[in-house]
Order: C-alpha cells, then sequence, then structure tokens
C-alpha cells in the first residue's frame, strides 16, 4: 500500500491546479473520497476514489451565519446544538450550498430567556458578531408576549414606561395589544427578564414570550426546531 498523502496534493494532480486552489475545492464541498464528501485538505488517503463534482467552483469557503427558532426551555447558550443538517429548514431559500463546517464553531449572539422561544442567531463571522454585540444597544427586536391578568387604561403605559429593572433604568418601548391575551412589543437593548418585569409593573403575568425579529431579520415561518442560513448580503 503507497505512503499516505494529503487530499490536498491529490486533488491538485487531478486537476492541474495550485495547492491553495485544491483546498478551496476541498473546502467548498467538492470532493468526494470513495463517495464521501471530505471538507479537510489535510485529510489522508492511500488508493482512496477521489472525486472532483464537474460543476465545481473556485471560491472561498465564506463564514456562515445560521437563524433558528430556539424552543422555549432551552438556554441560549445551548441553542447551537440544535444546528444539525437533520434541522435545516425544507423552504431555505438563502441558496447557501450547505458544508459540514458550517455546523461548527458556532458562537450564540443576542440572548433570549431560557423560557422564551423564537429567533436566535448563530455565527462563525466576526462582522456579524461585532455588529450583533457592539450594537445590540442600538438594534431593535420585536417579541409577542401572551399574558393573563386584568388589563385596565393604563396597563400599556406602565408596561411601556417602567422606569427601572435591577438597579437599572430603562428606556421607554413600543408596546401594543395584538389580539385579547398578545402584547407586541418592539424594543432596543432588552434585557434577561425584562419583558417579564414591565408585564407586572402593568400588572400581568407572563405566559410565553416569542422573539421575531433582530433589527431587519425576521423569523418567519420557521417552525420551531429549525434554522436556516441567514443570506448573503442581508443586514440586521
Amino acid at each position: 500500500m503507497p505512503d499516505p498523502i494529503r487530499l490536498a496534493k491529490r486533488v491538485a494532480e487531478l486537476t492541474g491546479c495550485s495547492r491553495s486552489e485544491a483546498e478551496q475545492y476541498i473546502e467548498g464541498g467538492w470532493v468526494t473520497v470513495n463517495g464521501e464528501t471530505v471538507e479537510a485538505p489535510q485529510h489522508p488517503i492511500t488508493d482512496e476514489r477521489v472525486e472532483i463534482d464537474p460543476a465545481a467552483e473556485l471560491n472561498a469557503s465564506e463564514p456562515a451565519t445560521l437563524l433558528i427558532h430556539k424552543p422555549a426551555g432551552v438556554a441560549w447558550q445551548d441553542v447551537a446544538a440544535l444546528a444539525v443538517p437533520a434541522t435545516r429548514a425544507a423552504d431555505d431559500n438563502s441558496g447557501i450550498r450547505p458544508l459540514k463546517r458550517h455546523l461548527h464553531r458556532l458562537t450564540p449572539l443576542v440572548p433570549l430567556d431560557t423560557e422564551a422561544s423564537g429567533l436566535m442567531v448563530l455565527s462563525q463571522d466576526g462582522r456579524i458578531w461585532r455588529r450583533l454585540t457592539e450594537d445590540y444597544a442600538q438594534l431593535e427586536q420585536e417579541f409577542v408576549v401572551e399574558v393573563r391578568g386584568d388589563a385596565g387604561p393604563y396597563t400599556l403605559g406602565r408596561i411601556g414606561h417602567a422606569s427601572s429593572y435591577q438597579g437599572r433604568g430603562l428606556a421607554p418601548c413600543k408596546v401594543s395589544w395584538q389580539n385579547e391575551v398578545r402584547l407586541r412589543f418592539a424594543i432596543k437593548d432588552v434585557q434577561p427578564g425584562e419583558l417579564r418585569h414591565r408585564c407586572r409593573e402593568g400588572g400581568l403575568d407572563v405566559v410565553s414570550i416569542r422573539r421575531l425579529r433582530v433589527g431587519r431579520i425576521p423569523l418567519s415561518k420557521m417552525p420551531v426546531g429549525q434554522w436556516r442560513y441567514l443570506p448573503a448580503g442581508a443586514r440586521f
């Protein structure tokens, strides 16, 4: 049996391309070894069958950002574990080719209470990380909150203009009735537990919380527990 060599070297031999271009083909998910896609250029091979997709394009593999519908009861720090190939939304129309590497080293961004559900952002992209952390206080988020209790004429005013929470002053937020039991919030710089606190200030108890939007990016109709790619060029 011949000594093992790196997959990138074999691809370069097969295509006549440079070693760096061979690595791009591999990292782009265009290369199979015995019929299985391998995305690691350093993968060792001997006499295995190596094939390059005829449609292969020489594009650098960009870091991925995923949008996922977090279920209630899952801590936001643990949401990345839900991003697996089987939970990708069937109607993901981002145009991004799914790669194994897209599901590794994902950083959860824009915290969401454990008991809440809705839109979460997972990203490998440092630009997205900076946008959603450094500009967090300026990003408007939208929530729908199911409540119970007796609402009065001053309920919305007390909720929208709650003065402080855990020793921190609160800016006014936009809140309205979606129906008899659901409130709709448009709020910036929201802190963990703040929506429940605001509702208590209005004499209401929270039944459930769901985040519908972060900045300009909506949850849309994605089922709970599923994810889709943030399309290239989309902005929060």
